[in-house]
């Protein structure tokens, strides 16, 4: 599979996320809200607060540092992919050697901050219809998303399942005249990502209807405790673009262009603060508030209309009405050839006309060597010089399905063929016979045009 086809493969497969989405959420036409009441056409529909749990669950507890790179990565999920493909395929590259490369791949930085983190980037392509939602509910609704993660967070804490340990610190502290928890990596150079059954950590989950999304890295074995730790992860060169932090008290995720420098210094850090000011306002010096840049979807359609009207894209809706048309306008056109509308549309003969295929067919009924004179000659001539008159310049198909007059055509040929070699042996004879029959099946091939055609459709 070539790249380009793996990419449509993919930007396909996101466009159907949220049209075979169960009936209780997003409906597929109307763009009705989940709970069934028509949102504003300036608003994009609303998530429960259910939905937004189910969604955020298996990263809840992971470090806000992690968290901030995987809600923005999410709205990118045609990069994650390709990042996880490409991270894959180059497992040895470190170093000046990555640093240099992860600059010239045309990704969003969060995107290439979660190189960083095989295990996580892994998830996100793997579960891409999750990646997707996550990443359509963030765009849409960040600061709902963030308290929902709070949420989550507040009842693992209260199951006593989330604590400072080796591995992470967690804090309980205000923002904004908001109680929030925070999850902190115990040392800056080393980042622990959490593996835990949602059912359990957080405690019996209360929504039957929209369980949890979940994901097990490869050998994890369930242990005792509700949170375990795998090896920690250094942060090296691709976390230089680690530029998210969790704004807790205002819902939303900042980023800071200069934080993690120190890590990488061969990204162009100029030259990002360059762009993203100019597309962001409330980005001053490569300091603000996140904003989505649709430049990276790389095709993939938003969730709803009101989301793609924003960033100028597609609509997982539309994206179904297109591929709808396509196929009817495909189909269509099937039909039309299998009744002989390619001669009409090309300008070419009527199935009854004369000329065109079958009178080439005919032409091109070459008899034996030894039958090369006379009126057999004089006969293939004409009707060679009068299907190059009456076809013109007419494509591969043209005479498709007029196999009955090339053997028309052919049977004259052959009564022409007998009456000039009346003087030669049966065995001449004969193999004049032979060239009709070959003119015959000639024709026939002429009829079966319209089937060849349509399979190219």
């Amino acid at each position: 599979m070539t790249g380009t086809t793996a990419l449509r493969t993919v930007v396909c497969a996101i466009a159907t996320v949220w049209m075979v989405a169960e009936p209780k959420a997003i409906a597929q036409t109307g763009g009705e809200a989940s709970t069934g009441e028509a949102a504003p056409k300036d608003e994009a529909p609303s998530l429960k607060p259910e939905e937004l749990e189910q969604l955020v669950a298996p990263i809840a507890l992971y470090p806000d540092s992690l968290v901030s790179q995987v809600l923005m990565a999410s709205t990118y999920p045609v990069e994650v992919v390709q990042a996880d493909r490409w991270a894959k395929q180059n497992k040895s590259v470190k170093g000046d050697a990555l640093t240099k490369i992860l600059e010239k791949q045309p990704w969003d930085p969060s995107v290439k901050s979660l190189v960083n983190f095989p295990q996580v980037l892994s998830m996100m392509s793997e579960k891409l219809d999750w990646t997707s939602k996550l990443g359509d509910a963030f765009l849409a609704h960040q600061k709902q998303v963030m308290d929902a993660i709070q949420k989550l967070r507040g009842k693992a804490k209260s199951e006593g399942n989330l604590e400072t340990t080796e591995e992470q610190t967690v804090v309980v502290k205000e923002e904004a005249q908001t109680q929030v928890i925070v999850i902190e990596s115990s040392s800056p150079e080393v980042v622990y990502v959490p593996t835990y059954n949602p059912t359990v950590v957080y405690g019996a989950w209360p929504y039957p209807a929209y369980p949890p999304y979940y994901y097990y890295p490869p050998g994890y074995v369930a242990g005792t405790a509700a949170l375990s730790f795998g090896l920690g992860v250094a942060c090296g060169a691709a976390w230089g673009y680690a530029w998210g932090g969790c704004n807790w008290g205002h819902g939303d995720v900042d980023i800071d262009v200069d934080r993690n420098s120190f890590r990488n210094t061969n990204i162009d850090r100029s030259r990002y603060k360059s762009e993203i000011g100019s597309r962001n306002r409330n980005v001053q010096n490569g300091r603000g508030a996140w904003q989505h840049d649709p430049s990276h979807r790389k095709g993939a359609s938003y969730r709803d209309s009101a989301t793609a009207q924003k960033f100028g894209g597609a609509s997982a809706t539309d994206a179904a009405r297109s591929r709808d048309s396509f196929r009817g306008r495909a189909e269509a056109g099937q039909q039309d050839i299998a009744r002989g509308g390619a001669d009409s549309l090309r300008g070419g003969p009527s199935p009854g006309a004369g000329g065109g295929q079958g009178d080439r067919a005919a032409a091109g009924d070459r008899q034996a060597p030894d039958n090369r004179s006379g009126s057999a000659n004089q006969n293939r001539s004409a009707s060679g010089d009068s299907s190059r008159q009456s076809q013109g310049g007419g494509g591969a198909f043209d005479g498709a399905g007029q196999g009955s007059n090339a053997r028309g055509a052919s049977q004259r040929g052959q009564a022409s063929r007998s009456g000039s070699s009346s003087g030669r042996s049966g065995s001449s004879a004969s193999r004049g016979g032979g060239g009709g029959a070959r003119g015959g099946g000639g024709g026939g091939r002429g009829g079966r045009g319209p089937g060849y055609k349509q399979e190219l459709f």
